[in-house]
């Protein structure tokens, strides 16, 4: 019985059907999120076969992610550090 449950992990009792449960639902996610992944890389290889550059694609999709104010302070704070370095 102490095999089925799992006991002897840190001293807590782990029901082994439910543990396998959690497993299989994280492999599953992570195929979906593979999928998911291949279909984001085929889109670049579209956007790039009709003559738009992916790696700006990329970063349009990283600003978007975030707040309006919080890409503003990024982009300010870029902007010294470029002129710092005589980059601009």
């Amino acid at each position: 019985m102490a095999e089925e449950r799992g006991e002897g992990m840190g001293g807590g009792k782990v029901a082994a059907d439910e543990l396998r449960l959690l497993i299989e639902r994280a492999e599953r996610l992570e195929e979906e999120k593979k999928g998911i992944a291949d279909d984001i890389k085929d889109v670049m290889a579209e956007a790039k076969g009709r003559g738009y550059d992916p790696k700006a694609i990329r970063k349009i999709l990283s600003i978007r992610k975030k707040k309006k104010e919080e890409y503003q302070e990024e982009e300010a704070i870029l902007e010294v550090y470029m002129q710092a370095l005589g980059m601009l």
